[in-house]
């Protein structure tokens, strides 16, 4: 998996990569800002838009004047907003970009800048290097550029937004933002959702040994990570080698969360799946689930389950007694989701009853009822890693980046995923997909790693046709072809 570094680090990432590679720091900025032009000229955006580069004087102003020159090279109309003093205040390798531009290009001072109506405007002002407060002129500058009236694409981070942290004061507000390698841990927070808007990560060549020296905790799951997580069937596995899996849930009223579970841990590959809920509800889970079994009252043997999950659609009424009986009489990991979490964090003296490595996926509601508020998401996942570390289980934190919080400390973002996913009944599919995965066999980290990135990848194939229409049934139906796509027999 992509380690996450802190901003302090990088300068330390780039040294450590031109040491072990042999490039020089121009090639580095020459081969980022290669990336970003073939990423831009790939959104296919009309060639006669002006395109105006806001440049500063580190290593970011670099970047932005090698892709002004790499865009006129591609007959684009681009032209220089100056954000920096003086040429003797640039960069080693912004000013060597800066000497290689065509002429064509123009270059205007700030008192001078006048924005066309519509066009592009690329940020390449502030980068990861910034600390501390901002200046009062580079202040009036992001203000500035923030009156400009069309697509807004920022390279790495948006100017004025600090790598890891929450936004206190001003910064860009991007339609797109393009970072490199991995995202700034500051483009995950929902906080700064305004400023970053489109998310979109670039590999840039850095060799997998010139992190080996750089410690964190933080970790970007992506595709290429999937599928030596998974297990390997033979021809000869039965049913009951894909897993016999219980789903505790479903009420008058929320049957429907329970059918998306049992559908989602079928389509995900489950052999058995059985259905437990009220007696008064079985004929529902019969009539719309087919392929799954029931069963109602009391849990009887437990214990001849692969994985159990527990919560979607359960309500909260006098459900405490039969929950408690449960976590007594069940000793692998679960899953708790929905009303489970919710009587969890109601019942808090359950917790040592959870066996150890079982996985909670609360969308951030459920996690202040059950951990309390948080005053950004930063502090929201430092109270997550010290619950996981301080009770040796795992923690899905639901969202546009959901999180995966380890018994041993590391915090993974996961990388798939969609807007369009922001619809009910979306994390009750996750719950059967994780429990599916637990079913099998898998370790509770690679079930959650390969369910959380499965379940996202589904959302994104879906959305492709839905968009906003999309439902939770649309993301089962596209769990197949999330198999295809990653080449998992």
């Amino acid at each position: 998996m992509q380690k996450i570094l802190s901003g302090i680090q990088i300068k330390e990432l780039d040294s450590n990569q031109l040491s072990r590679s042999g490039q020089t720091s121009h090639e580095l900025m020459e081969a980022a800002s290669t990336e970003f032009v073939n990423w831009f000229l790939n959104q296919e955006l009309p060639i006669d838009q002006p395109i105006q580069i806001a440049v500063g004087a580190g290593n970011n102003g670099g970047d932005g004047f090698a892709v002004a020159r790499m865009l006129a090279d591609q007959s684009y109309s681009v032209s220089i907003l100056n954000c920096f003093k003086s040429i003797e205040r640039l960069s080693k390798d912004a000013l060597v970009n800066f000497s290689s531009l065509p002429e064509i290009i123009q270059i205007h001072d700030f008192e001078d800048w006048v924005f066309p109506n519509g066009g592009i405007l690329i940020d390449a002002f502030l980068g990861v290097g910034l600390k501390g407060e901002l200046r009062t002129d580079a202040i009036e500058i992001i203000r500035k550029l923030n009156t400009f009236k069309g697509t807004v694409i920022s390279i790495d981070v948006p100017s004025g937004l600090p790598s890891d942290e929450v936004v206190n004061g001003t910064a860009i507000k991007a339609d797109f933002t393009v970072s490199f390698e991995f995202p700034k841990l500051s483009l995950m927070y929902p906080e700064n959702a305004e400023f970053v808007g489109e998310l979109v990560v670039l590999k840039i060549g850095i060799l997998e040994e010139a992190y080996n020296n750089l410690m964190s905790t933080f970790y970007y799951l992506e595709a290429v990570d999937i599928r030596p997580l998974h297990k390997i069937f033979s021809r000869f596995s039965y049913k009951g080698d894909m897993g016999k899996v219980l789903l505790v849930g479903g009420s008058p009223g929320k049957m429907g969360a329970l059918i998306l579970c049992a559908k989602s841990a079928l389509r995900t590959g489950s052999g058995l799946v059985t259905c437990h809920m009220e007696d008064s509800e079985r004929a529902i889970i019969q009539t719309a689930v087919p392929e799954a079994m029931s069963s109602w009252g009391l849990i009887p043997n437990p214990e001849i389950y692969d994985a159990v999950g527990i919560g979607p659609g359960w309500g909260i009424g006098n459900r405490d007694r039969l929950f408690k009986q449960f976590l007594q009489d069940f000793k692998k990991p679960i899953v708790i989701d929905a009303d489970a979490l919710n009587l969890l964090a109601r019942n808090l003296d359950l917790l040592h009853l959870l066996p150890k490595n079982s996985v909670l996926t609360p969308h951030i509601g459920e996690f202040t009822r059950l951990l309390g508020p948080a005053a950004d998401h930063s502090k929201r996942m430092e109270m997550a890693k010290k619950f996981c570390m301080d009770n040796k289980l795992i923690l899905v934190l639901k969202g546009a980046n959901t999180v995966i919080n380890l018994p041993d400390g590391r915090q993974i973002f996961n990388s798939s995923g969609t807007k369009y996913m922001a619809t009910g009944g979306s994390g009750d599919v996750l719950t059967g997909m994780i429990t599916s995965y637990l079913g099998m066999g898998y370790s509770p980290e690679n079930a959650v790693l390969c369910g959380v990135f499965h379940h996202g990848l589904a959302g994104e194939i879906a959305s492709k046709s839905k968009r906003r229409s999309l439902i939770a049934s649309d993301i089962i139906d596209a769990i197949p072809e999330t198999y295809i796509q990653l080449n998992i027999s």
